[in-house]
């Protein structure tokens, strides 16, 4: 990856990852805080987006609220993987799909409107890979935001809100749809999605400051592409935590600097014993090393067995599926 250069660029890629603005015309307020013109930072973003610095401007939702998901993995041979790789990526609702150095070394996130859909995506990838799939549904999670600075700032997420799924309407879906697919980058994105949604302007705009503060929408901003930006180790790392230890450990290794996901998984008896699960993004596999040693140093992790699985190509990364017919319809877009 180049050096981020350009200051403006910088600055929409470090200062935006959340708390993007509910107005008409985000872009022209990005722009007056930073200073520069609304089509400038609408050029900008679309360039960096071109360029795979960025996937999309747009939502991320909390985990297993409005959708259902789970991390999934298989072992596919050296001989095989293309193959298995393309089954696995072609299914509409895997949003990530990573090679990983392990025994089970395809591993990928499968999502879907609710726990069947994302059911009959590993009966079709079990099917027509002829591949065991383990499947590790999320518990609970203790740091799921991965917004951080561009710096080696370690200042932590903020807190997320409780989840408030009672104010849920109908018409919800629809609208987190169109942000976790990527809003449009255009002078007024919110009416162009209230279009497309038979809404208007005003309700989009209303319902997703409620998402917002109801905790659904966890961040709304920049999605970053932490390996095109100089993040090129990413190391997810399994501990083998003893089930009536795992809300200290989880709660602890959370807080660890450097650590950038941290979640609970239900284990597979007799083939995965591990629970508890973070991601450790760096700039080289040394320093992805130093912070895995330094949280294996915790007290509630010592002497505590683990495995560290870094990534060595990403085959998929897209927004996760809510609502299927309107996730299709702006990937045909």
């Amino acid at each position: 990856m180049e050096r981020i250069g350009d200051p403006i660029d910088f600055r929409l890629l470090d200062e935006w990852q959340r708390e993007f603005p509910l107005v008409e015309r985000p872009f022209a307020e990005i722009g007056l805080r930073i200073g520069c013109a609304e089509v400038d930072v609408v050029s900008r973003l679309a360039a960096l987006r071109a360029s795979g610095r960025i996937s999309r401007v747009g939502a991320t939702c909390a985990p297993n609220t409005v959708s259902a998901s789970t991390l999934a993995a298989l072992s596919a041979s050296t001989e095989n993987l293309e193959t298995v790789a393309e089954i696995v990526g072609r299914q509409p609702g895997v949003n990530h799909s990573y090679l990983r150095e392990n025994h089970w070394n395809l591993w990928f996130v499968t999502t879907g409107p609710d726990r069947a859909h994302v059911d009959r995506t590993l009966d079709t990838i079990r099917a027509e890979t002829g591949l065991q799939v383990l499947d590790l549904p999320l518990v609970r999670p203790f740091n799921v935001d991965l917004g951080f600075k561009l710096t080696d700032d370690t200042t932590k997420a903020p807190v997320p809100r409780p989840i408030r799924l009672d104010l849920l309407r109908d018409g919800d879906r629809a609208i987190l749809q169109s942000l976790t697919t990527g809003m449009p980058l255009c002078a007024r994105p919110f009416a162009l999605i209230a279009k497309e949604l038979d809404r208007t302007e005003e309700e989009v705009l209303a319902r997703i400051d409620v998402l917002q503060q109801a905790g659904i929408i966890s961040r709304l901003g920049v999605i970053v592409r932490h390996r095109a930006l100089g993040w090129s180790s990413n190391a997810m790392v399994v501990w083998d935590v003893a089930a009536e230890n795992v809300t200290a450990a989880g709660t602890s290794l959370a807080a660890h600097p450097g650590v950038t996901l941290c979640y609970e998984r239900r284990p597979v008896e007799g083939v995965w014993p591990f629970r508890l699960y973070c991601m450790i993004h760096a700039k080289s596999r040394g320093q992805a090393l130093d912070t895995l040693t330094g949280a294996s140093m915790l007290p509630e992790l010592a002497d505590v067995p683990y495995r560290v699985l870094f990534s060595s190509r990403c085959f998929k990364q897209t927004g996760a599926l809510i609502a299927e017919k309107i996730a299709e319809k702006g990937e045909a877009a």
